[in-house]
């Protein structure tokens, strides 16, 4: 199961963080990749590293998904060098105002926000929809997966810090994700969200290493702690595979047990 040899799996936001790391959860499992961010200079790095260790093929494409041009000609690339995708992994995301009280959250920072967060999903996933629907005409390949990644701050709120924007971003991916599925569920394409909870990325490090969001976890996480480095990947594995055929229109919280209290 989960042999993913001849597949390509395309990642948004994989020059580091949690896109990096199930990028290369894919490249363990023997998928081809497409790797996608805007620091392509990361992704080369990276795309020379996977090549040599997994012996995959890895394409990085320089790609802004607030672009519909950029989502295009990352795409076009892909048919070019590959001809088919069967995986898009929609890992790309920010948010601008985080520790801003709803009342005060400036209008840019919720724009912003909500552009970077959920209109590039829906843009990319259209994108790659269509061009699954290409290559299953054509022949060559025979499924779709898209997984959005969105966060449990997508199924709960939170009294730990204001994060208004990101809230209702991560809880419209998790339903635009279920209605995707639903119109999809006859062409042999699934879409599901993950959400995960407490990780490191490049965004969060300095909060999750404060004293106060330290304890605020230790609380609030049955496990009490953070998630590790790769503890995402059989997850994302899991969705994209072939043999996932069946599940759709699902958000599965890899949190440590935070949204089951």
């Amino acid at each position: 199961m989960f042999d993913y040899t001849g597949k390509v799996v395309a990642v948004t936001g994989a020059s580091s963080g949690l896109g990096k790391q199930m990028a290369e959860g894919y490249a363990q499992q023997g998928a081809n990749l497409v790797l996608m961010a805007r620091r392509v200079e990361r992704l080369e790095a990276s795309a020379k590293e996977w090549k040599e260790k997994y012996g995959v093929d890895v394409l990085p494409v320089a790609c802004d998904v607030t672009n519909s041009d950029s989502i295009k000609a990352a795409t076009d690339a892909i048919k070019e060098h590959f001809g088919h995708c069967e995986v898009i992994v929609n890992c790309a995301g920010g948010e601008k105002g985080t520790g801003t009280p709803m009342v005060d959250y400036k209008r840019e920072d919720w724009d912003f926000t909500l552009n970077l967060d959920l209109t590039s999903i829906f843009a990319v996933t259209q994108g790659f929809v269509n061009m699954m629907k290409e290559a299953m005409a054509a022949g060559k390949q025979t499924y779709g997966r898209v997984i959005n990644i969105a966060s449990i701050y997508g199924l709960v709120g939170n009294t730990a810090i204001p994060t208004i924007a990101y809230h209702t971003t991560k809880g419209a991916v998790v339903n635009f994700s279920r209605g995707a599925a639903a119109e999809l569920a006859t062409s042999n394409i699934t879409v599901n969200t993950i959400c995960p909870g407490y990780f490191y990325t490049e965004l969060t490090t300095d909060t999750l290493n404060s004293e106060y969001f330290q304890a605020f976890a230790k609380q609030s996480v049955p496990m009490q702690r953070y998630g590790h480095e790769g503890e995402l990947n059989s997850v994302a594995i899991f969705l994209g595979a072939e043999e996932s055929s069946y599940v759709t229109g699902q958000a599965i919280a890899v949190d440590g047990g935070y949204t089951c209290v």
